[in-house]
C-alpha cells in the first residue's frame, strides 16, 4: 500500500514511526506546509519514506499528489480545519480517506446549549452516498477517541452486552509537563474548538442536543493508578458516530480536564482568544486562535518533558449477555515514559497515531472492506483488537459494579 499523510506534526510524525517499525507500508508521502519538517520525519522513518511540500488547503494539489505518488490511501492528519480540502480530493483522485477528527461543527445560532446546528462531520456525510456509489472508503474518526473507543463500543455491543443502556467515553490522565504552568498535551486549536463549543448528548427517545460547556461533572475513577479525575461533557465524534451503527440508549463523552484548565479554557473565550476570524492588529490580520497556539508550546516537542500515563476508554453499561446487569469499561492506557523511549514520541500523539497505522494495514489485507462514509463502530472489532495487542500499548477490561 502507498499511503499520503497530510501533516508532519506531532500525530504525522508518530505515524511515520510506528509505520516504519511495523513495516506497514511499500511507501508512505509526509506532506507539510513545513516541507523541512516533512523531510526531517520521512528521514527520521527511512527506507520506503519521502517528504514533500502541500498545502492542506489547496485541494488541487493534494489530488496532484495522490495521483503523481500512486497513492491508494490518505491519512489527514492535520486539524479539522483541513478535513473538507483532504476529504474533496482522495474522493476525487479515487483512494481510501481516513481522518482522525471529523469535519467542523457550528452551533445553532438561536439556541446553542439545546439543540445541535450543523454537526461534527455533517459536512462529510452530505458526500457519504458519492462515495458509497463510487465504491470507496472513507473511514472517520480512527484515532484514539473518536477510534479505538469507537471499536470498544462495537465489541462491547458483539460481545459483551445483549442491549446497551449507555455508552459513556472517558479520557483522562496524570500526565504532567516538567517547566510549564500550563502546556496542553494536545493541539490546543483543537481542544479550544473541542472543549467550548456546546458538548452534545445522544439519547434514544430525543436524539442529538447540546449543553453548556463543562456540563455534568462526574467523578471518574481510571484504572493503572491514575485514579479519581473529575470529567466534564466535551463536544466529540463518537456521540454523532456510534447511534448511527450501534443500538445505544445514551451516548455521551466526557473528558477530565482539571480545574485549572478549565479555568484557562473559560478565561480565552471570556477575552474572546478563542475566535478563528482575524482580526486587525497594526499592519496585519491575525486569528486570534492561532496567536493563542503559536504561543504555547507544540506538543510534539514537549515528551522528553512530559512524564505519567494516559488513558482512553469506553464505558459501557446495560444488560451481559447472561441476563443480568453488567457494567465495564474497556480502555487502554500509555505511559509517556514508554512511548518516548520506544518512539521517541510523548504519550498522546503517540496513542492518536497507532489506531491508523493498524486500520490501514487491517484495510490492505482485505479484513477491513466497505464503501461510503464509516465510522470504526461499522467495522468488525475483533481484528482490530488482535491487532492491537501486538502493539506494544494492550488494551483491557475493567469489570465494574453495575449500577
Amino acid at each position: 500500500m502507498r499511503v499520503l499523510v497530510v501533516g508532519a506534526g506531532g500525530v504525522g510524525s508518530a505515524f511515520a514511526g510506528i509505520a516504519a517499525r511495523r513495516g506497514s507500508f511499500e511507501h508512505v508521502v509526509v506532506a507539510d506546509y513545513d516541507g523541512d519538517r516533512a523531510s526531517r520525519v520521512a528521514e527520521a522513518a527511512g527506507k520506503g519514506f519521502v517528504g514533500v511540500t502541500i498545502d492542506a488547503s489547496d485541494e488541487a494539489s493534494i489530488k496532484a499528489l495522490l495521483d503523481v505518488e500512486r497513492c491508494d490511501a490518505v491519512l489527514n492528519a492535520v486539524d479539522p480545519r483541513f478535513v473538507m480540502p483532504v476529504y474533496r480530493a482522495a474522493l476525487d483522485a479515487g483512494v481510501t480517506y481516513l481522518d482522525m477528527a471529523m469535519s467542523l461543527s457550528h452551533p445553532d445560532p438561536e439556541l446553542p446549549y439545546e439543540r445541535t446546528g450543523v454537526k461534527l462531520g455533517d459536512e462529510q456525510f452530505e458526500l457519504a452516498a458519492t462515495w458509497e456509489e463510487r465504491g470507496l472508503l472513507a473511514l472517520a474518526g480512527i484515532g484514539v477517541e473518536p477510534g479505538l473507543s469507537d471499536v470498544f463500543a462495537r465489541y462491547a455491543s458483539d460481545r459483551l452486552f445483549s442491549s446497551i443502556d449507555e455508552i459513556g467515553v472517558r479520557d483522562g490522565g496524570n500526565l504532567i509537563v516538567d517547566g510549564y504552568d500550563f502546556a496542553p498535551t494536545f493541539s490546543i486549536w483543537t481542544t479550544i474548538e473541542e472543549c467550548l463549543n456546546p458538548p452534545v448528548i445522544w439519547e434514544r427517545d430525543r436524539g442529538w442536543f447540546t449543553t453548556e460547556p463543562f456540563s455534568e461533572p462526574e467523578v471518574f475513577t481510571f484504572p493503572e493508578g491514575i485514579g479519581p479525575v473529575t470529567c466534564v461533557n466535551v463536544e466529540h465524534e463518537e456521540v454523532y458516530l456510534m447511534p448511527r451503527w450501534l443500538d445505544v440508549g445514551r451516548a455521551t463523552f466526557k473528558y477530565g480536564l482539571g480545574e485549572e484548565f478549565i479555568d484557562v479554557l473559560k478565561t480565552i473565550h471570556l477575552l474572546g482568544l478563542d475566535k478563528t476570524k482575524k482580526v486587525q492588529v497594526g499592519s496585519v490580520e491575525v486569528s486570534p486562535r492561532d496567536v493563542i497556539a503559536k504561543c504555547l508550546p507544540d506538543p510534539a516537542e514537549l515528551g522528553h518533558l512530559m512524564h505519567g500515563l494516559t488513558c482512553a476508554g469506553t464505558w459501557v453499561k446495560g444488560t451481559g449477555v447472561d441476563g443480568a446487569p453488567r457494567e465495564v469499561y474497556l480502555h487502554q492506557v500509555v505511559d509517556n515514559d514508554w512511548s518516548m523511549a520506544e518512539y521517541g514520541a510523548q504519550a498522546v500523539v503517540w496513542q492518536t497515531a497507532l489506531h491508523p497505522v493498524l486500520a490501514l494495514e487491517l484495510i490492505e489485507s482485505g479484513t477491513w472492506t466497505g464503501a461510503g462514509l464509516l465510522g470504526p463502530e461499522a467495522l468488525p472489532a475483533d481484528p482490530f483488537l488482535e491487532l492491537l495487542s501486538t502493539s506494544g500499548a494492550p488494551w483491557s477490561i475493567e469489570e465494574r459494579s453495575a449500577s
